[in-house]
C-alpha cells in the first residue's frame, strides 16, 4: 500500500470576496496517487493567519469548513494541510476578503450636560478585529460637524470627550469605523445618532457704565457687571480692558469698579463670567472727552553756552486755570524744580538733559512732551599724536593718528588735514582717529586737526605734526680685503653696506663655523661700516655675513662670504728650512751608520794567513780577467791573527792614509779543499782595495 501526495489545493465558495453576513465555505482537496485501491485516513487542518480554525479526519480526499454568516473578522490568509500515515503536504495560502463592516454602536455617558462640561462617548465595533480607526462627530445645527479621530491598535472600541461650549443647545453625535485590507481602506456605516441636551449654568452677563458710557475726563465713572447663576460654586466675574484685568470677584453675582476718568480710559471694556469650562462675555465701549489738552513746555533756546540764562515756560492752549510744575527728567524719577508756569536759571554743563512740565485740573494731571536742553563748554586746543607714540612711520606701513580734546561738551566734530587738504571729519565725544595709508618717502606735508562743538567760541586747531618716514633697509652686502684667502697674522678689513635705508643703521658682523658668533656691531649715520681685524688666526676661518637694521625693525642679512686663513710666507720658509735640515740630518745619519757597518765588516777580511797572502790574493783578483769564473775566497774561521791585522794597519804608513779607499763586494764560492778550508753555503765579505798611485 504505497501512496504519494500530488497536490493539496484550497478554495473559497462562492468566491474570495464575500459580502458581510453571507455564508461561505473553505474547501480543501488532496490529489493522491496509490499503488492499489485501499482506504486511507486523511487528517485535514485549516489555518487562518497562522491560527488553527478547523480540523477533521476522513477517508475522503476533501474537507469543507463552513461559515454560515461571514463577518469582516473572517477576512485573512487561509491555508490547508493534509496528513496521512506520516506524510504531510500543504496548500498555497489564499486571501479571503469579507467585504463590509458591522455597524458600530455609539453610547453617551450623559444625556444632559451643562455648558463648560464634557460629553464622554464610546464607539464599539463588536464583531471587528483590531487594528481599527474610529471617527467621532459632533453635529450642531447650521454649522460644520467637528470630528475627532482615534486609532486603536489593540481594541475594537474607543472613547473620546467633547467639550460643551457657549451657545451649544442640542447636540448630536455619531461615529463610524475604518480598517485597512490589502492596502485599501474600508469604512463601516455610521452608528446610531445620540442626542445630548445642554443647559446654561448662568446667563450672559450685563455690563453698564454710570453715569454714562460718554463722560468727560475728571468725572468719576462706575462699571457694574452682573449675571444670574444656577449654582454659585466656583463662579468668577472679571472686568478687563485691553487684556488688562481691572478687577475680579469670586462666588458673587455682581462686580463693581469705579475710577476718575481720563483720556486713557477711553476704549472697549469686557465683562467675563467663568464657571468650570463654561464662560460668557459682554463688551461695552466707553468714550472719555478731553477736559483740557496736554501742556506745552517751551525753552528760550535748546543749545546754549554754559553760564548763559535759560527760560522755560509751560502753557495750555486756550486754558489758563491750572496748577503748573516744572521737572527735570531722571532715570530714577523726575526731579522737581519749581511749582510755576515759568522757570529762569543760569545753566552749567550739568544742566544738560530733558525737561517737562505738568498741569493739574480737577485732579487730572497731564504731562508735556520733554524738551531737550544742551549746555556746551568750549573745546580745548586739541593735541595730535601718533597712536604708536613716536612721530614716525615705516614706509609702506599705515599711519594712525589720534586727535584729542581734553575739554569740551560732546559731541565734538574733529577734522583732519594733511597739509592744507581735508582728509576726514569724525564726530565723537573726546577723540577721533585717522588712518593714512598713502605714505610716500619724500612727503613733507605736516598733519593737523581741529575740534569744535556747538559752543559759540568756534573751533580750535592743533599744532602741526611732522612725521619722519623711515625707509626700511634694502640689499645688505658684505666684502673683505683681502678676499677669500688671508695669511695668518695679517690684517683683514670687512665692509658691510646697504643699498637703501634711513639712518641711523645698526650693523652687525657674524662668523659662522659650528655656531654663529657676533664679532662686531655698531650704529652709524651712514649706509656702510668698516671693521678691521688686526691679526687673523687659523680659528678665524669660516663663513662671514653681516646684518643691518634700522627703526623699521627689519633685519636684512647679506650673502655670506668664506674666509680661509693660510700660513704666512715667512712661516712657510721656516718650515721648509727646518724640513731640509731634517732631511740632511737624516741622510748624514744614514751615511754614518752605513760607514760604520762597513768598518765592522772589514775586520774578518783582514784575518787571513799573512799579509803576503792577502796581498797576493788581492793582486790575483785585480789581475783576473772578467770572464774568469774563479773568485777570491777567504776563510771566515781565521784564528789568532789579530796581531797580523794590527801590524798590517800599523805598517800602512803615512803615505797610505791619504790613499783613496774603495769598497767592493766579493762573493765567496766553495773552495778547493786543497786550497782552503771547506765553507758551507755562501758568505759575503768586504775587503779594502787601496788604489796605489801606480
Amino acid at each position: 500500500q504505497v501512496f504519494t501526495f500530488n497536490t493539496v489545493e484550497i478554495e473559497v465558495q462562492p468566491s474570495v470576496k464575500v459580502k458581510n453576513g453571507a455564508p461561505m465555505s473553505i474547501v480543501c482537496r488532496a490529489d493522491i496517487s496509490k499503488s492499489t485501491d485501499f482506504q486511507l485516513k486523511h487528517n485535514f487542518t485549516i489555518f487562518k493567519d497562522g491560527k488553527l480554525v478547523f480540523m477533521t479526519v476522513t477517508d475522503k480526499e476533501d474537507a469543507k469548513y463552513e461559515i454560515s454568516v461571514a463577518r469582516s473578522s473572517d477576512t485573512g490568509e487561509y491555508e490547508c494541510t493534509v496528513e496521512a500515515r506520516g506524510k504531510t503536504k500543504s496548500s498555497n495560502s489564499l486571501h479571503v476578503w469579507v467585504k463590509g463592516m458591522t455597524k458600530p454602536i455609539l453610547t453617551a455617558e450623559k444625556e444632559e450636560v451643562l455648558e463648560g462640561e464634557v460629553v464622554k462617548l464610546r464607539c464599539e465595533l463588536p464583531e471587528e478585529v483590531p487594528p481599527l480607526h474610529f471617527f467621532f462627530r459632533k453635529i450642531k445645527t447650521n454649522s460644520t460637524p467637528k470630528e475627532k479621530r482615534v486609532f486603536e491598535p489593540h481594541r475594537n472600541f474607543s472613547e473620546v470627550e467633547f467639550s460643551v461650549e457657549e451657545a451649544d443647545n442640542i447636540l448630536q453625535f455619531d461615529c463610524f469605523g475604518r480598517r485597512l485590507v490589502q492596502l485599501e481602506f474600508e469604512d463601516s456605516e455610521h452608528s446610531n445618532t445620540t442626542l445630548v441636551t445642554v443647559r446654561e449654568p448662568f446667563i450672559k452677563p450685563t455690563l453698564n457704565a454710570k453715569p454714562s458710557s460718554n463722560i468727560t475726563e475728571g468725572d468719576r465713572i462706575q462699571f457694574e457687571c452682573s449675571t444670574v447663576v444656577a449654582r454659585m460654586r466656583d463662579i468668577e466675574i472679571l472686568l478687563q480692558k485691553n487684556k488688562t484685568i481691572l478687577k475680579s470677584v469670586h462666588d458673587e453675582k455682581v462686580l463693581k469698579y469705579s475710577t476718575v476718568a481720563t483720556l486713557e480710559d477711553s476704549g472697549e471694556y469686557l465683562c467675563k463670567v467663568e464657571q468650570g469650562r463654561a464662560s460668557k462675555t459682554t463688551k461695552l465701549n466707553v468714550v472719555v472727552s478731553e477736559l483740557f489738552p496736554k501742556p506745552i513746555l517751551a525753552a528760550s533756546m535748546s543749545n546754549l553756552d554754559e553760564n548763559k540764562e535759560l527760560t522755560l515756560s509751560c502753557s495750555i492752549s486756550g486754558f489758563r486755570k491750572a496748577n503748573f510744575s516744572i521737572f527735570r527728567k531722571n532715570s530714577n524719577g523726575n526731579i522737581w524744580l519749581k511749582n510755576s508756569r515759568n522757570l529762569t536759571m543760569r545753566v552749567s554743563v550739568n544742566d544738560t538733559g530733558s525737561y517737562i512740565c505738568k498741569a493739574e485740573v480737577k485732579g487730572i494731571v497731564k504731562e508735556s512732551k520733554p524738551v531737550r536742553i544742551n549746555v556746551y563748554a568750549p573745546v580745548s586746543k586739541p593735541t595730535l599724536s601718533v597712536v604708536s607714540g613716536l612721530p614716525e612711520v615705516v614706509l609702506g606701513k599705515p599711519l594712525w593718528l589720534i586727535c584729542r580734546s581734553v575739554m569740551g561738551t560732546p559731541p565734538i566734530i574733529f577734522t583732519f588735514y594733511k597739509g592744507n587738504e581735508v582728509k576726514k571729519r569724525v564726530t565723537n565725544d573726546t577723540y577721533a582717529m585717522f588712518l593714512d595709508e598713502n605714505i610716500r618717502q619724500n612727503d613733507k606735508r605736516g598733519y593737523k586737526c581741529d575740534a569744535r562743538n556747538n559752543h559759540s567760541s568756534g573751533m580750535k586747531t592743533s599744532n602741526i605734526l611732522n612725521i619722519t618716514v623711515i625707509v626700511p633697509i634694502r640689499d645688505a652686502s658684505l666684502g673683505s680685503i683681502p678676499y677669500g684667502e688671508v695669511e695668518d697674522g695679517s690684517e683683514t678689513a670687512f665692509l658691510c653696506s646697504v643699498k637703501e635705508g634711513s639712518w641711523p643703521i645698526h650693523f652687525r658682523l657674524f662668523r659662522k663655523a659650528d655656531r654663529e658668533v657676533l664679532l662686531f656691531e655698531q650704529i652709524e649715520n651712514a649706509d656702510r661700516v668698516m671693521w678691521h681685524k688686526k691679526a687673523m688666526k687659523q680659528q678665524d676661518t669660516g663663513t662671514y655675513f653681516c646684518v643691518a637694521s634700522n627703526r623699521a625693525n627689519v633685519d636684512v642679512k647679506s650673502h655670506p662670504i668664506t674666509i680661509s686663513v693660510i700660513l704666512a710666507t715667512w712661516k712657510k720658509g721656516v718650515i721648509a728650512a727646518f724640513a731640509l735640515i731634517l732631511i740632511v740630518g737624516a741622510v748624514t745619519l744614514a751615511l754614518w751608520w752605513f760607514l760604520r757597518k762597513k768598518k765592522k765588516a772589514k775586520g774578518p777580511s783582514m784575518e787571513m794567513s799573512g799579509s803576503a797572502l792577502a796581498t797576493n790574493l788581492t793582486s790575483e783578483k785585480l789581475t783576473r780577467q772578467p770572464n774568469d769564473g774563479d773568485y777570491y775566497s777567504g776563510s771566515g774561521y781565521i784564528e789568532d791573527n789579530e796581531n797580523h791585522v794590527k801590524s798590517a794597519d800599523e805598517s800602512k804608513g803615512p803615505d797610505l792614509e791619504s790613499e783613496e779607499v774603495e769598497y767592493t763586494e766579493v762573493e765567496l764560492s766553495t773552495l778547493d779543499p786543497h786550497r782552503a778550508p771547506v765553507q758551507k753555503g755562501t758568505e759575503t765579505v768586504y775587503s779594502e782595495i787601496r788604489k796605489a798611485n801606480n
